[in-house]
């Protein structure tokens, strides 16, 4: 089977899109990859079990704390991050974790793992009385932190991404969209008080461009 690299999806997805100038090219998923991304070679990831997969998973991250715009995200699902860079590195630059999706702070959309794969996301967990959620979700990260606001930018794409994802897995519903606290919460705290589910779980019943979201 032949292996594509990061460049080759990134054109072939491109050309599929392209279509007259004046012509809006809306977002898609193919090969269980999303064209509007930016696709990132990764190795985090592998086969998932023979399930469905039914759950998404919101995460915030930042590299370093509250620092954002940095190669570091990127770095660290890479195993490439240099634990002298920074001294909060030392403690994760040897972790081997990845999302199929990080949304910057200005929406844009990097693509580190396909959809049907298993991304190493959510650790130790449980949704619903069923372990193991890497198994059976679509892990997002949005660059940020439990005490800050998110983007306008990211929440308008992470609705569209989201509708897109729920439309390609039917599995997934607005009811099986959770954090990553509430699948982790002896440990984790993300996305945080700072992520407002109200206004964005609106959006998926209801969409009406120009409302506002709560702030934290």
């Amino acid at each position: 089977m032949r292996i594509e690299t990061s460049d080759q999806i990134n054109n072939r997805l491109q050309h599929s899109n392209q279509q007259e100038p004046s012509v809006p090219v809306p977002m898609q998923i193919h090969d269980h990859r999303l064209s509007s991304a930016r696709q990132i070679q990764c190795d985090n990831h592998n086969e998932r079990p023979a399930d469905e997969i039914s759950l998404l998973v919101i995460h915030n991250i930042s590299l370093p704390a509250g620092e954002f715009g940095g190669p570091y995200i990127e770095d660290l699902f890479c195993n490439r991050l240099d634990p002298a860079a920074h001294p909060d590195f030392v403690a994760i630059a040897a972790l081997r974790v990845s999302a199929h999706l990080l949304i910057r702070r200005d929406g844009s959309l990097l693509q580190f793992v396909p959809f049907n794969r298993r991304a190493w996301h959510a650790g130790v967990s449980c949704y619903a009385g069923r372990e193991q959620c890497n198994d059976f979700s679509i892990g997002i990260e949005l660059e940020g932190t439990d005490d800050q606001p998110f983007t306008d930018q990211q929440y308008q794409q992470l609705i569209t991404v989201t509708r897109l994802l729920m439309q390609h897995y039917p599995a997934i519903t607005a009811e099986r969209i959770t954090g990553h606290s509430d699948i982790a919460p002896e440990r984790k705290t993300d996305p945080g008080p700072c992520f407002d589910w109200t206004y964005y779980l609106q959006q998926l019943q209801a969409p009406r461009s120009g409302d506002a979201h709560a702030t934290c």
